[in-house]
């Protein structure tokens, strides 16, 4: 008997590196219009509302333009810069195959989740697909996990929260599903190692060998 219904991944860190990208494209705007770079560590403090709401909050008067060009630069660099985990596309399809539902629940606004998620090539196997800009409480907030077991009717311990982060981990606690956190690109490892998720994979694989035996 399989053992989840509804599975939900988190996307950068989890589905794709996209770290280099992030860092890459909001130093591209600052340099342009501030005349600084940020470290990854400042940009890394940031994280938490869509990227529309930092840019706003750091960039002013420049907002529109830098905006503009934060999204121009984050699609034409993502081939380069950014792709999907090997072996995460197979694990997606499988679960696929197995008619388990598949959502998305990231902190990235709606425009830079649909690019990476087509870029990826993965974009059509999730629904419902909820971003930064479609949730009035946004991470480490339950309330997406809870709307996508209640939409499916789905039992909430039957459903499994994937991501990398912090946020992860209280939304799906918060929720009452299970979490698994993958710590193979975790900008925050060893916090994530430390907060008690029911289940830890450090590598593509070892997911992998999961995903098999719980669907």
């Amino acid at each position: 008997m399989k053992k989840f219904d509804g599975i939900i991944f988190d996307i950068d860190g989890t589905l794709t590196s996209t770290n280099e990208l992030i860092i890459a494209s909001f130093n591209h705007v600052t340099e342009k219009y501030l005349e600084r770079t940020y470290t990854y560590e400042e940009i890394v403090a940031l994280f938490g509302p869509t990227e529309n709401v930092i840019l706003k909050d750091i960039m002013g008067n420049n907002y529109d333009n830098a905006c503009s060009d934060y999204y121009e630069f984050y699609n034409q660099n993502h081939l380069a810069m950014a792709d999907i985990y090997p072996g995460m596309k197979e694990i997606v399809e499988m679960i696929y195959k197995k008619k388990i539902h598949l959502g998305i629940y990231t902190g990235k606004g709606r425009k830079s989740s649909e690019i990476t998620l087509n870029h990826i090539g993965i974009y059509d196997y999730f629904d419902p697909i909820l971003t930064g800009d479609d949730i009035d409480e946004p991470k480490p907030s339950a309330k997406a996990i809870t709307s996508f077991v209640n939409r499916f009717d789905l039992k909430k311990e039957n459903v499994l929260m994937i991501g990398d982060a912090p946020a992860d981990i209280i939304a799906a606690k918060g929720a009452g599903t299970k979490i698994a956190s993958v710590v193979w690109d975790s900008y925050a490892k060893e916090e994530v190692l430390g907060m008690g998720s029911d289940y830890y994979f450090h590598s593509v694989g070892e997911l992998k060998e999961f995903i098999l035996k719980s669907i």
